[in-house]
């Protein structure tokens, strides 16, 4: 029955094309390696993750130029790969977007495809890199900003600091405002244009008085300065 249908007579595996194509997948990992480490925007550590993007690409080469050459051994791929389980959690869309590239890079190689897989992912991040590029452009930057002031004198402190945020920022918004006894804290969310900014607006209030306290974190809750 299997020689009916042609199952169990794999086609012949060219080694030349096999390792040529791995070669392909070397550079074009190197390139989507960089390309991950200099361009990514994502949180977590980028070296340890790009440095697993090479090992996908060419087992997927691997996989794949095997797998096409017999339909039986692609029946036992599935049966294999139906008890693998992968827990490691992909934590970013941006993560997964480059393990997608790097897949589908492989599959390319592996089909043979080796010219349009090439011309393809390097169009891609190409793609990908002008992008980010203006998305850095018109980027600014989301910080909360934590104001305290333990003897703050009567009067309208918080009209004065309310004053100083919104002129040195483009958008402010009062979160939390705590005002016990002669202790005033004030928690902002302002989107800043540049560093000089911020530094502008740190100093002017610095002189307000020598014993407010500045604290300023990102939206990510990580310290920014």
């Amino acid at each position: 029955m299997l020689e009916q249908f042609n199952l169990s007579s794999p086609a012949p595996l060219s080694l030349a094309t096999l390792l040529f194509n791995l070669a392909v997948g070397f550079v074009l990992a190197l390139l989507l390696r960089w390309h991950f480490k200099r361009f990514s925007s994502t949180l977590a550590s980028r070296t340890e993750f790009a440095h697993v993007l090479p090992f996908v690409l060419l087992t997927t080469t691997l996989i794949i130029t095997i797998v096409k050459s017999s339909l039986a051994l692609s029946l036992g791929l599935v049966g294999a790969l139906s008890i693998v389980r992968f827990r490691t959690p992909i934590k970013e869309p941006e993560e997964l977007a480059y393990l997608f590239l790097a897949i589908a890079i492989g599959l390319g190689l592996g089909a043979e495809q080796t010219l349009p897989t090439s011309i393809s992912a390097i169009a891609i991040m190409a793609v990908m890199t002008l992008l980010q590029r203006m998305r850095k452009d018109r980027e600014h930057r989301n910080l909360y900003l934590s104001i305290d002031w333990e003897d703050a004198p009567e009067g309208e402190q918080l009209d004065r600091i309310n004053e100083l945020v919104a002129k040195h920022t483009l958008k402010s918004d009062l979160r939390r405002y705590d005002m016990r006894g002669s202790a005033l804290e004030a928690t902002y969310f302002i989107d800043i244009e540049d560093v000089a900014s911020l530094t502008t607006l740190q100093n002017e209030l610095r002189d307000l008085s020598k014993a407010i306290g500045i604290t300023l974190i990102d939206q990510n809750q990580m310290p920014s300065i």
